[in-house]
This record gives C-alpha cells, sequence and structure tokens, in this order.
C-alpha cells in the first residue's frame, strides 16, 4: 500500500477526531482495493484503478461524504439508504454515528468488480 503525501496532508489538516475518522475510510479502501492508485482529485481524496476512477471520500462539516460513483450507490441503495444523499453518486456518514466500515469495503470491492 503505498500512500499519497497530498493525501496525508488532506487528512493532517483537521481535528484529531475527524482525521480518525478520515484514517479509518482511507484504510478499509487500500485493505479492499490495495491496487488502487490513492491521489488528490476534486480537492479530496481519490481512487483510482487502472486509472480510471473508483471512489472519493471528503470532510465536511457535519458529515465525511463518501462517493462511490453513481453504481457503488445503486447497488447498495437499501442498506445506504440510512444514511443522508446529496446526489445519485454520493452519501453522508455522520460524524455523531458509527462509520460503516464494513459497508464502505463491500462498496469498494463491488467498485473493483466492475474494473
Amino acid at each position: 500500500m503505498r500512500e499519497n503525501k497530498m493525501v496525508n496532508e488532506y487528512i493532517a489538516g483537521f481535528p484529531p477526531e475527524i482525521r480518525e475518522k478520515l484514517e479509518s475510510v482511507r484504510r478499509t479502501i487500500l485493505d479492499a482495493a490495495p491496487e488502487a492508485q490513492e491521489s488528490i482529485a476534486w480537492k479530496m481524496p481519490a481512487y483510482k484503478l487502472n486509472g480510471k476512477p473508483l471512489v472519493y471520500f471528503a470532510a465536511h462539516k457535519k458529515h465525511i461524504g463518501f462517493y462511490p460513483i453513481p453504481s457503488g450507490i445503486e447497488a447498495f441503495r437499501e442498506e445506504l439508504s440510512a444514511y443522508g444523499q446529496s446526489g445519485k453518486g454520493s452519501v453522508r456518514f455522520p460524524y455523531d454515528k458509527p462509520l460503516p466500515l464494513d459497508l464502505i469495503a463491500r462498496i469498494v470491492l463491488f467498485r473493483v468488480k466492475e474494473f
């Protein structure tokens, strides 16, 4: 697993409790998709596989946004219905609730299989 310096800097820019959550999401993604290339795109951590977008995530004021492209949302629509969505390709995980890391891992694995 190769960490990207810009992603390290992105995560470091947040308070400790948010950094911990962001790092958990990052590790979950990289564990599920060890071949993914990590970078920054659209001012957020981005993961590509074979040069194509896999997933993204970002810290916001009250939640972590997770962006598994519309197919990842569609395939897990029922499980994701417990969380807010801000578009057809994103979901909001509130800071005041536990992160669904198992669900994030399954979504990433689903996206990997699409390649």
